[in-house]
């Protein structure tokens, strides 16, 4: 997993330690996605803010960039969301340059008949160093779930 976010730049590499509490103790609201070699290719890691157990937090979106464009991240993220019950609404945080995670989730959301909202969350050079962008918080919810017509 720890080599998977390396081959994912920009995302912020955390230390190794970090990503193995992540499988250990968020395993319930993440999920990985693995090629047909058994190498990791996909991780998506959230959690369920303690105040907020009603939301799913999306921490970070990883695929390799030899699967991308198949529709593997859209699908993680739905398996994971539709995985973790509780959930009725999804938060992440999207640097302003990230076209492609902002289409993963404006796409996502639409899917879901979720309406959603942006703020500025954290800030470059007041909660981030300079060279990082600033981070905006997009809150989607409450989803809509949709159960399928029985046939009479």
């Amino acid at each position: 997993m720890s080599a998977l976010i390396r081959r994912c730049p920009p995302l912020d590499t955390n230390s190794l330690y970090c990503n193995l509490l992540q499988c250990r103790d968020f395993s319930e609201t993440s999920i990985l996605a693995e090629g047909p070699d058994g190498q990791a290719v996909g991780f998506i890691s959230g959690y369920i803010p303690p105040a907020r157990p009603d939301t799913l937090f999306i921490w970070q979106v990883a695929l390799d960039s030899n699967w991308r464009g198949q529709g593997i991240a859209r699908t993680m993220l739905s398996e994971l969301f539709q995985r973790v019950e509780q959930a009725k609404y999804l938060e992440t945080t999207i640097s302003p340059s990230n076209a492609a995670s902002r289409k993963l989730f404006t796409g996502f959301f639409s899917e879901h008949f979720m309406e959603y909202e942006t703020s500025l969350l954290f800030e470059r050079g007041d909660h981030l160093d300079a060279d990082h962008e600033d981070e905006v918080l997009y809150r989607a919810g409450p989803a809509i779930s949709f159960k399928p017509m029985m046939a009479s």
